[in-house]
């Protein structure tokens, strides 16, 4: 198997996922994946895909990943290794489907417009 590449998406994050038969490494901007998030949370989530077709030791992962926060750079990192699982092998689809690893996470910040002092909010009305 050659090297499978994907991207994800979340918020402000972009992940790009180059996956390789191997023996269960995720490499993140050159750290490993316990260095990049330490948080076992943000692990578990980064993990849910290899998780869901208990493929955690198969493919070796690195991964170029940039912008947003940690919890919106762990969700694009997921829906990047759902797709990458799916170009190695596409029966595996609707089991991610199924667990929502496939779905792109449309929700991001609403700009802020002129003429209020945030993206909903309006500056304080004066009747007199």
């Amino acid at each position: 198997m050659e090297r499978i590449n994907a991207v994800g998406r979340r918020k402000a994050a972009v992940a790009r996922v180059y996956v390789s038969e191997g023996k269960g490494q995720i490499i993140i901007n050159k750290r490993t994946l316990d260095e990049y998030f330490p948080s076992p949370i943000l692990q578990y989530i980064v993990k849910q895909p290899l998780n869901t077709l208990e493929a955690v030791e198969k493919y070796d992962i690195t991964v170029n990943l940039v912008g947003g926060g940690y919890k919106g750079q762990a969700e694009a990192l997921r829906l990047a290794i759902a797709r990458a699982l799916v170009k190695i092998n596409a029966d595996d689809k609707s089991a991610l489907r199924k667990e929502g690893f496939m779905t792109r996470d449309p929700r991001a910040v609403e700009r802020k417009k002129p003429g209020q002092p945030k993206a909903r909010k309006r500056f304080q009305f004066s009747k007199r």
